[in-house]
């Protein structure tokens, strides 16, 4: 390098997910039969539909140009009435649904939207790590709150009460909850809301799982009253209609809101390919069917992947909502990281240390469903005979 890299990526490595997803493409060369339980990248396929309206667009040739970066009308609609059936929360397609190429993308535009430097940010602990990074790369400061087992993952308002919150622009909610699968009811988001709206601080609830295993009426941060005041809410297609890589998402909110937003974005991207959106619109009018028939196959690998754990040793919820098991390793386990990557090399099974999600997250071990019963299956009996080994 004749340039050393920006002072604005001091402190932030590479994705944890990016650097072992190579060490397990490294052992497979080799010749080791992996199993990657660490990733929620599904592995099932969208519905026939919406694959037959991406190739049915892609054939006609004029659909190859550059999109309204607001997103076609067809799909601005679709998704507002997607609200409305799922969450019951009514939406206005033209001032209040901003489509996205991801929500992971979204993250990054909302934070150099409102933040600027000297801005502190509120992330939860555990939570998804890209809220910090985007917090670093906005030259913003973030500034974590606990969340904990013995208070079910939810924002403890005694402390946040308590805390300075003077420089506060932005706070991170998200609900079901990434990595735990906690879920809050709309009392809980109430009172955050609240507690927000007091202090002037924008909420950003992110909202990707409430379709996958959820146990519960899907929740949006707007059947809180009052919300559209100082909320916005990201969700994605990528998990509960199996398009990760299709790269779809949205952010809904008031117009003045996404207005912003759309004044960065605007500048970052050229819009979202019209086939991806054409296939969109069709995926968010699949059956009710067809998502029980997900969710029965995610609940039987649940089931298997809860063996797994219990045969580590950890504690956990059966019952929980999105792609993950998340448990407490056992106290003898002293350094987690150590055990899984030993696991890794020599029993071939990947899972992620709870440690990349915040301190909070440092004595638990998170498992992805997103593989077949099939390898799961193989997991555990590669973990037996690691096991036995180490005895």
């Amino acid at each position: 390098m004749i340039v050393p890299r920006a002072e604005r990526l001091a402190g932030i490595q590479e994705y944890f997910f990016s650097r072992k997803l190579r060490e397990v493409a490294r052992l497979r060369a080799e010749g080791k039969a992996v199993v990657n339980l660490g990733i929620g990248s599904p592995d099932l396929p969208p519905s026939k539909e919406t694959i037959a309206a991406l190739s049915a667009a892609a054939y006609d040739e004029a659909n190859h140009g550059y999109q309204p970066y607001h997103g076609t009308d067809l799909l601005r609609s679709e998704m507002a009435a997607w609200y409305q059936r799922v969450y019951g929360v009514e939406l206005d397609p033209d001032a209040q649904v901003l489509p996205l190429l991801g929500s992971k993308e979204g993250i990054m535009y909302i934070s150099m939207a409102f933040l600027d430097a000297g801005d502190q940010v509120l992330l939860p602990d555990p939570g998804y790590p890209a809220y910090a990074v985007a917090t670093h790369l906005a030259g913003a400061e973030p500034l974590p709150y606990d969340l904990d087992e013995a208070h079910g993952w939810l924002p403890d308002l005694q402390k946040l009460e308590a805390t300075d919150t003077a420089r506060v622009k932005l706070m991170w909610v998200n609900y079901p909850h990434m990595p735990t699968g906690a879920l809050a009811s709309v009392h809980d988001l109430a009172r955050v809301v609240g507690f927000a709206r007091s202090r002037r601080i924008l909420i950003c609830h992110d909202n990707p799982y409430s379709l996958v295993l959820n146990p519960e009426p899907p929740l949006s941060i707007f059947g809180v009253q009052g919300a559209f005041e100082n909320c916005i809410e990201l969700n994605s297609l990528s998990k509960s209609y199996n398009m990760a890589g299709w790269r779809v998402g949205m952010v809904v909110g008031e117009s003045d809101y996404l207005q912003t937003i759309l004044t960065f974005k605007s500048n970052m991207d050229s819009g979202m390919f019209f086939p991806v959106q054409a296939a969109a619109v069709v995926a968010l009018r699949n059956s009710e069917e067809w998502h029980t028939q997900q969710n029965e196959i995610y609940r039987r690998r649940r089931k298997l992947s809860c063996e797994l754990m219990a045969l580590l040793g950890c504690t956990f919820e059966a019952v929980r909502p999105g792609l993950f098991v998340w448990g407490r390793a056992p106290e003898h386990m002293q350094n987690i990281e150590s055990f899984l990557d030993e696991l890794l090399v020599k029993a071939g099974v990947f899972l992620t240390p709870g440690s990349i999600f915040g301190k909070n997250g440092e004595r638990y071990i998170r498992a992805s469903i997103c593989v077949t019963e099939e390898f799961i299956q193989q997991a555990i009996d590669q973990i037996i005979a690691f096991l036995e080994v180490k005895r």
